[in-house]
């Protein structure tokens, strides 16, 4: 019953809170968690950006880092969807070829985990509002998640969960795609947060942060009356005592 869990880069220098909550969700739903101290990245940003080399580098330590013998649990499916895919590219036919798909195989996102392996969608969370849930392109594509993060909202006390038109669509943050093409990219992260006001949302939910990060940079712009939200930190709310780290 112990699962070893992966904390993303930008929940690591960003949002550090919603690893606290991905940490106490596993709790509630009955394992141990082990957080190696060692562990960093996952390559993703130098694999997306063409230096394969550099990724392999990262990923073999990230290979290192966890063992093939537990689940690997993460709150972010773009990272999961890196190690589960990018890592077909990098390691292939290498001498850590075995261990690669074991961890393949371990490997999830954390809505994914809590309703396919803990069997648990209720953790008595509780957040008064209007939201909607952005499908991230990695969740809905790479870890083919869509059902199980409207299941555990649907049951958070207070919250009304509305969809939103083009639901699926990209949020336009891509990593380098939003540094390389910006305007294309803000275009799309406004008629996403656009599709979401349409529908008087308060919140923007997903299983993202480098999505709501995005997002919120053009909320804060343009001074928008709605907020994003990562999943882990919505089925956290209102049962975790806020802790000073």
């Amino acid at each position: 019953m112990t699962v070893e869990l992966f904390i993303p880069c930008f929940v690591d220098q960003l949002h550090p809170q919603t690893a606290f909550s991905t940490v106490k969700l596993i709790e509630k739903a009955g394992y141990k968690v082990q957080y190696n101290s060692r562990q960093t990245c996952c390559g993703q940003p130098a694999y997306n950006a063409g230096y394969w080399e550099e990724a392999k580098e990262i990923g073999t330590k990230f290979l290192a880092d966890f063992s093939d013998q537990n689940y690997i649990v993460a709150p972010s499916a773009s990272c999961v969807g890196m190690v589960k895919g990018g890592y077909n590219d990098l390691f292939t036919n290498t001498t850590v070829h075995n261990k690669c798909r074991t961890l393949q195989s371990n490997i999830m996102e954390l809505s994914d985990f809590l309703v396919n392996i803990a069997r648990k969608d209720y953790f008595g969370a509780e957040l008064e509002g209007r939201a909607v849930y952005h499908d991230s392109c990695s969740a809905l594509r790479e870890c083919r998640i869509k059902d199980e993060p409207r299941l555990l909202l649907s049951k958070v006390h207070g919250l009304e969960l509305v969809e939103m038109n083009d639901t699926d669509a990209c949020c336009g943050f891509g990593g380098t795609f939003a540094v390389k093409f910006a305007s294309i990219s803000s275009a799309m992260a406004e008629q996403k947060v656009r599709n979401a006001l349409d529908q008087q949302a308060d919140y923007i939910i997903s299983t993202d942060h480098s999505c709501l990060l995005h997002l919120q940079g053009y909320i804060d712009q343009h001074q928008l009356p709605i907020k994003t939200i990562h999943i882990a930190d919505v089925l956290a709310n209102g049962w975790l005592e806020s802790t000073e780290y």
